[in-house]
């Protein structure tokens, strides 16, 4: 909780930080790689940075936590937390490296509001700003401490065993380990980060769902290739496409990420569009290997049947579960009934009142921006408690719909 000297501060000064966050933000970020440009070697997205969507995450995630603070000091963002904690911890972060981040955040608050920064306002936001920089280190040092691993021994080579051609446009990658030390199990929607050295000699992050439960040796992941979308090709995933190989080695994180299926008794529904897909299969193949016999109810939306990435995979997965289904929707094709008992194709967006959903399920959400707020919305007014809706988003959390 803020002490009783910084409340009113923070209350008073919220409206006029919360109007200047972003601009806040993108100041910060230059700022701070202008200084330490070392940063953007293994640490940060640059293509999220080039695009603005880390700065809108930034600024997002500290206006939520410190109108939580002032509105409700009794209901602090767990969710926003957790989701924060996860992706510093699959990327390596040190605990030292959020007072680089103090010192430059709050040179760009000085820089933006100016004289309105008062050495009380100062020490009220400072006082935000360590509330929420402890809860996390504190939040990531338990991560690290449960798989037994730090910041430098995260990381880990495998090797590329097989490429799959999912689609035109998508491929899985298997890779398998080339030691003998343990491999961390993950849970199922959990993700690795997958650090690659890009030709003009950086590091690049980035982070890809695993799509099958664990063997103990090896790891699938399937990395959509990013072109032709009015915006730059993206580096990580052409690299990935065009030149890595069978037989290469390839650098992965421990397995991380808090959107993961809970383990009981009640039917799931699974939404997904285009390669929001993958989650979704690390979940269903998790299910099989452990002989679930929970309904099971699988949602997506693609472009037409040649796009649906994994499309076999989850196919063949829904049919040895003992209640699974599929409904799809599809942009380029007419709806037609599905073969299989209990599923169907519809042509459009998804429409999640096009199917009878079961009584008392748990909901995953994962695909574009666009698609997680239509669906969400629809469940919500189906009366859908907003608790049992989990989402999962690729890159910056630019929506954060557990705090509007």
């Amino acid at each position: 909780m803020l002490s009783d000297t910084s409340l009113p501060v923070i209350k008073a000064t919220l409206p006029v930080v919360g109007e200047n966050i972003q601009e806040i933000a993108k100041r910060f970020y230059q700022h701070m790689f202008e200084a330490r440009p070392d940063l953007l070697d293994g640490l940060f997205n640059r293509g999220n940075q080039a695009d603005g969507r880390q700065q809108q995450a930034l600024a997002g995630s500290i206006a939520a936590f410190a109108r939580y603070l002032v509105e409700k000091p009794d209901q602090l963002p767990d969710h926003l937390l957790s989701r924060v904690a996860h992706k510093h911890v699959s990327l390596g972060l040190h605990p030292d490296q959020y007072q680089i981040v103090h010192e430059h955040l709050f040179w760009a608050i000085v820089d933006v509001l100016g004289e309105a920064v008062t050495p009380e306002v100062a020490a009220a936001w400072d006082e935000v700003y360590w509330l929420m920089g402890n809860m996390l280190i504190n939040q990531e040092r338990g991560l690290y401490n449960a798989v037994h691993l730090s910041p430098e021994t995260i990381w880990r080579t495998w090797r590329v065993a097989e490429r799959i051609q999912e689609t035109d446009d998508v491929v899985t990658f298997v890779v398998e380990r080339v030691d003998e030390r343990e491999v961390k199990p993950s849970l199922p929607g959990q993700y690795v980060t997958l650090k690659m050295l890009m030709k003009d000699g950086v590091h690049q992050p980035r982070q890809y769902s695993l799509t099958r439960a664990d063997d103990g040796k090896h790891r699938h992941f399937a990395v959509k290739r990013v072109h032709g979308q009015g915006t730059p090709d993206g580096e990580m995933s052409n690299l990935l496409h065009h030149d890595v190989k069978v037989g290469d080695e390839v650098v992965l994180s421990a397995p991380f990420g808090d959107v993961v299926l809970e383990y009981t008794d009640r039917p799931v529904v699974m939404a997904s569009a285009g390669i929001g897909i993958t989650p979704m299969a690390g979940m269903l193949s998790h299910l099989v290997k452990s002989g679930s016999q929970r309904q099971v109810m699988l949602l997506h939306a693609d472009d037409s049947p040649e796009s649906f990435p994994l499309r076999n995979q989850v196919t063949q997965d829904l049919a040895l579960l003992a209640d699974g289904s599929m409904h799809t929707w599809f942009l380029n094709q007419d709806a037609n009934q599905d073969q299989t008992a209990g599923s169907s194709s519809f042509s459009g967006f998804m429409d999640v009142n096009a199917i009878e959903h079961p009584i008392g399920a748990e909901y995953y959400l994962c695909g574009p921006l666009p698609f997680l707020q239509s669906v969400r919305s629809g469940l919500i007014a189906r009366g859908v408690p907003a608790k049992d809706i989990q989402y999962e988003v690729f890159g910056p959390d630019l929506w954060q719909a557990d705090f509007q």
